[in-house]
């Protein structure tokens, strides 16, 4: 007997006996045989008696159904959802001694001999046996690689039986629990190594076992599927390296002679946006702790307009404009660099405002290393990006960039592949200039320009601490189109300046390179995987042509390694199954301007990022969900054909049903987050509150005064701590004071509220010397991101895993609601439309 009938008869012997149980001809359809198992009582009095098997199972419901408190009569599907997703754990002691040994006490002993392992000891073993690894002996180390990548070929290309490949995975999942805990990078590296091992076993094992279809149609899409696999595996190869072991730099601490620092311009470049985005820049900007005669403050201003002016001469920084926009934000500092005299130069994107620090923490690397041309921060914001917005995640899960420059940047800066961003830089001007300034081919001219400077022989450095901040894209819609500039940008570096060709770049600075563009083409991988297993509920495509169970054998270990040994390395900046909600949310808007710029990179133009944006009231972006749409009624029709499929179809191949309709089922959850996203929550605050506790002191208009702290902060007010039932009416007249570098500074305000132990406080007329002492003692502190995502918990699977699931369901639970208001709406115009022709048709 082949194994696809011998699965059969087995499901056929199981199907009879369910039946016995739940009093049902053993011809019934599936959906009768459900329904009772579900909804009616399990048996009837006849059947227990008749079958033994069925008995011991009901006294085993007995048993379980005292312990949770219900009564002995409920359906199976009922029980067994309390006891896996509504009784707390508490209850599990409880449980029957034989129960508990056999289904929880296992589990429990293994978690308790993984934590009884003693890490550090593992760990320094692992110190002992690295230099030896690490050998500087050109043939030795040769001779290791050698060696390492013989080893792993063998076990990523020896053939196994199911059983083998079993135990082979168990035996790698056992190891990466353990090593994962191993609190050095030996450990990471180890996880790495089984990780790769998993994914290349599933890989080839996909290329050489399950190809072989029978039709055209499948075989077009198992190839489709397969590319798009090998697209994953390839980036998750190239991440592994780009970030296996980050360098994590520390600040060069200034010389104490003053004059060795350098003259430093610091370049605010602005277009379109409103001059209360700019303001705090630029006095924050100006307010750097450096000598005062070695640094300028320039706004250049591609708008040119009167106002700012204005404000720069007030102020009293430099004001640049140039007689066209060639170029944008690439030519408008090009011209800048053509009419300053500053060694350095530092810019800042016209929202980021910088600490007072800035300086300090980074042209240090200058003065220590001459070769040094660039000093790269992270670009932190303070406002909610609109997936932080529209899902309530706001400072509880990292936000989508927060990955590139928590992980990868630290990983480039051991390679000297630090990538300049834009903005929260400091480059040398000289070096700039010698590769013709800022790069002006592409629209990614950020990354263009330090792959020039790489390709000439300089070094760059990152240091990963929060040293300005800005505002995060308001709308959705703003955050595809920058997303889609970033894509063609990388796009059309591929094409035009592609690491791998060309000269001056050592192999690991080209994979840095390389991994930040081809990351940028998973869109049509993603929507690939978002659609897959259509192919089979709609058109009965067998695009995997193998049984199930070697499906899982190979598929569960490389999804299982891949997701700990990235949660490991990115845990504190990306939570597991986040970047799928990311990727689904832009797959569909990057795929086309990536293809279009990898064809033709002159296609595409420069788009300016609005910030400082308002919503003024929820909706739901129905131009932009689209996509998002499209893609969920596909599946959600897949699967309803997926139901008829399994109960009358192809009741010849359940097994393969179930696991494309598993697989359906996990895309639909993707998607309802999706929704979520695109669901636009109110923003109606022109300044963003920062939550923060420093001390201060309140005086009232009758002299009296209160040590008090803030509870948060914006440019235009201040939230306080004091005691209840003081006697402060709104609209008082008050002052503050507040602290910074052991200057105190007071600030006119007036009460905008007091509510129980809360005071907020609006100020009022400041001066322009006032409004650069408060942005001094708010934005511009020196500490005022060190403890930002403090008390943020590090990525644990599963709980992602429950976060998605609960975003995805909130996503449908409100969809409908917008479905109805969008219909009303329709109705109404359309109402509108037959009145007004019928009112000209009855007077003629």
């Amino acid at each position: 007997m082949n194994p696809r009938a011998r699965l059969a008869a087995i499901l056929m012997a199981f199907r009879q006996w369910i039946c016995a149980g739940v009093s049902v001809q053993s011809d019934a359809p599936w959906r009768l045989i459900i329904w009772r198992l579900f909804i009616l009582p399990p048996a009837s009095a006849e059947a227990i008696a008749r079958d033994p098997v069925l008995r011991w199972g009901l006294i085993f419901h007995r048993v379980i159904a005292q312990e949770l408190g219900i009564p002995p009569g409920t359906p199976p599907g009922r029980w067994l959802w309390r006891l896996f997703f509504l009784t707390p754990a508490r209850k599990l002691p409880w449980i029957p001694a034989p129960v508990r040994w056999l289904a929880v006490e296992p589990v429990r002993i293994f978690w308790r001999w993984i934590d009884r392992i003693d890490y550090e000891r593992l760990a320094r073993h692992l110190d002992a046996v690295t230099p030896v690894l690490a050998s500087h002996h050109p043939w030795q180390r040769a001779g290791l690689l050698m060696l390492a990548s013989l080893g792993l070929w063998v076990t990523i290309s020896t053939p196994l039986s199911p059983i083998e490949q079993v135990v082979l995975a168990l035996i790698m999942w056992l190891v990466t629990l353990i090593v994962g805990r191993i609190p050095r990078e030996q450990g990471v590296t180890l996880m790495i190594a089984l990780s790769l091992t998993a994914s290349s076993r599933y890989l080839l094992w996909r290329l050489t076992e399950t190809m072989e279809v029978e039709t055209s149609m499948d075989r077009f899409l198992a190839w489709v599927l397969f590319l798009a696999e090998g697209y994953a595996w390839l980036i998750l190869v190239l991440g592994f390296l780009q970030t296996a072991m980050p360098l994590k730099r520390r600040p060069v601490v200034m010389p104490a002679d003053v004059r060795q620092w350098p003259k430093v311009d610091i370049f605010v470049p602005t277009y379109n946006e409103p001059l209360h985005v700019v303001r705090p820049t630029v006095l924050a900007a100006m307010s750097q702790d450096w000598p005062a005669d070695k640094f300028n403050v320039y706004i250049l201003d591609d708008g040119r307009r009167e106002q700012f002016r204005e404000f720069a001469r007030e102020a009293g920084c430099g004001y640049i404009i140039r007689p066209d926009n060639h170029h944008a934000k690439a030519g408008n500092l090009n011209h800048a660099l053509k009419l300053t005299d500053g060694e350095v130069v530092a810019i800042f994107d016209c929202d980021h405002i910088p600490t007072r620090s800035f300086l300090q923490m980074t042209v240090g690397c200058f003065i220590e290393d001459p070769k040094c041309v660039m000093v790269q921060t992270p670009h932190h914001f303070f406002s909610a990006d609109p997936f932080e917005r529209n899902l309530g995640t706001f400072r509880n899960v990292p936000n989508e960039g927060e990955l590139f420059y928590g992980v990868i940047q630290d990983g480039n800066d051991l390679w000297n592949a630090t990538f300049f961003c834009g903005s929260c830089a400091v480059i040398r001007k000289k070096p700039l200039l010698e590769v013709g300034g800022i790069a002006v081919e592409t629209v990614t001219e950020d990354a263009h320009t330090a792959l020039k400077l790489h390709r000439r022989g300089y070094r760059t450095a990152y240091i990963n601490l929060a040293q300005a901040a800005g505002l995060a894209t308001e709308s959705l819609s703003g955050h595809i189109g920058q997303r889609i500039r970033w894509a063609r940008g990388m796009a059309q570096i591929f094409r035009i300046d592609n690491p791998f060709l060309g000269k001056g770049l050592h192999w690991m600075q080209r994979v840095c390179y390389a991994n930040a563009m081809l990351h940028f083409f998973y869109g049509i991988p993603r929507l690939v995987f978002l659609t897959a297993p259509l192919g089979y509920l709609f058109f009965q495509a067998h695009i995997i042509e193998t049984n199930t169970a070697s499906l899982a054998c190979y598929v569960i270990p490389h999804i299982l390694l891949a997701n700990l040994t990235n949660s490991r390395i990115q845990g504190k900046h990306r939570h597991s199954f986040w970047s799928e909600v990311y990727e689904a949310v832009l797959a569909w808007y990057v795929a086309r301007p990536t293809t279009l710029a990898f064809i033709n990179p002159r296609i595409g133009k420069f788009n300016v990022t609005a910030k400082g944006g308002l919503i003024e009231e929820d909706f739901f972006d129905w131009t932009i969900s689209r996509p998002y749409l499209i893609l969920l009624l596909a599946n959600l029709v897949g699967l309803i054909l997926g139901c008829f499929r399994l109960f009358y179809w192809n009741t010849f191949e359940i097994d393969t049903v179930l696991l494309n309709m598993i697989w359906t089922v996990y895309n639909l959850a993707i998607l309802g987050a999706t929704l979520g996203v695109a669901m636009e929550s109110r923003q109606v605050r022109v300044s963003h509150r920062i939550a923060i506790r420093l001390p201060a002191v309140l005086s009232l208009s009758n002299g009296r005064t209160l040590a008090c702290e803030t509870e948060d902060y914006s440019e235009g007010g201040l939230g306080l701590t004091i005691p209840a039932g003081m006697d402060i009416p709104d609209g008082a007249l008050v002052s503050i004071t507040l602290t910074a570098s052991d200057n105190e500074y007071v600030f006119p305000a007036r009460v905008s509220i007091y509510r129980a132990s809360r005071l907020g406080l609006r100020f009022e007329n400041l001066t322009m010397e006032e409004e650069r002492n408060l942005v001094q003692c708010t934005f511009g502190r020196a500490d005022a991101w060190v403890r930002w995502s403090e008390g943020r918990e590090a990525d644990k699977p599963l709980t992602a895993l429950k976060e998605i699931l609960f975003f995805s369901l909130q996503g449908y639970r409100r969809f409908p609601g917008f479905v109805w208001q969008r219909l009303s709406i329709e109705w109404r115009n359309g109402r509108s439309v037959i009145n007004k022709f019928w009112f000209r048709w009855a007077n003629g």
